[in-house]
């Protein structure tokens, strides 16, 4: 039986994701503070967590990203009242995988919670951790090149583990959004364009040369796992 991990101050709210995740055969821990919620997370170690932005004791942006540290394969899905764009995107630097906005439908956050543990679940166990003069570790959320150690967000350990998960295909930015953010809202391809910059920044031998993450033109990206530099 899967856990999903629930925090939210708000008893009501409570109350019905309760009644619809245990309707649905999932186990439910609630949480009702950041603090709480953060140790819960690390303890329980869910299948998925639904997270409320604004908590008390430690807001949801800074448990989503503790949490995504930690363990970034576990799926997060955030609730708030915030509908601005430019919040959203900046919810993505903590590594949310999705977003519900406030009054939703249960059934409907059920169902993005369901998709992001699909998601998690397609990734393959035997991805390549190595590539070039790059060595990564998913489990400590490590990557050094030449044996230094190389600081990754939160979000550029997905996309980097999309990429291991997709050698020498052609993959349309579209498909980049979808696969790695999975997020509900829009997004520009820019935003690939810009976490695809920073990775070559990060990794690559001589980033305006790129030799690994490579750019298709007229479609989007591919990864050459053993491409010379």
């Amino acid at each position: 039986m899967s856990l999903i991990l629930v925090i939210e101050d708000d008893p009501r709210i409570q109350r019905a994701l309760h009644r619809q995740f245990t309707a649905e055969g999932y186990e439910v821990h609630i949480e009702g503070d950041g603090p709480a919620g953060l140790a819960a997370a690390k303890r329980l170690k869910p299948a998925s967590v639904v997270l409320d932005l604004m908590l008390p004791g430690l807001s949801g942006r800074i448990v989503c990203k503790e949490i995504k540290q930690w363990s970034s394969d576990t799926p997060v899905i955030v609730l708030s009242a915030i509908s601005e764009v430019a919040d959203k995107v900046l919810l993505l630097e903590t590594g949310a995988d999705d977003y519900v906005t406030k009054p939703f439908s249960p059934r409907e956050l059920l169902a993005r919670v369901q998709a992001a543990m699909r998601r998690t679940n397609r990734k393959n166990a035997a991805l390549p951790t190595q590539f070039g003069a790059v060595n990564v570790d998913f489990v400590t959320m490590e990557a050094h090149r030449s044996g230094a150690l190389v600081p990754l967000t939160a979000h550029e350990f997905k996309l980097l583990r999309f990429f291991l998960d997709n050698p020498g295909r052609a993959i349309a930015r579209e498909e980049l959004l979808s696969g790695v953010w999975g997020l509900s809202f829009h997004l520009t391809t820019r935003t690939v364009d810009n976490q695809i910059l920073k990775l070559r920044q990060k990794l690559e031998p001589d980033p305006a040369n790129p030799v690994h993450f490579r750019t298709v033109h007229g479609v989007g990206y591919k990864f050459i796992p053993n491409a010379q530099a």
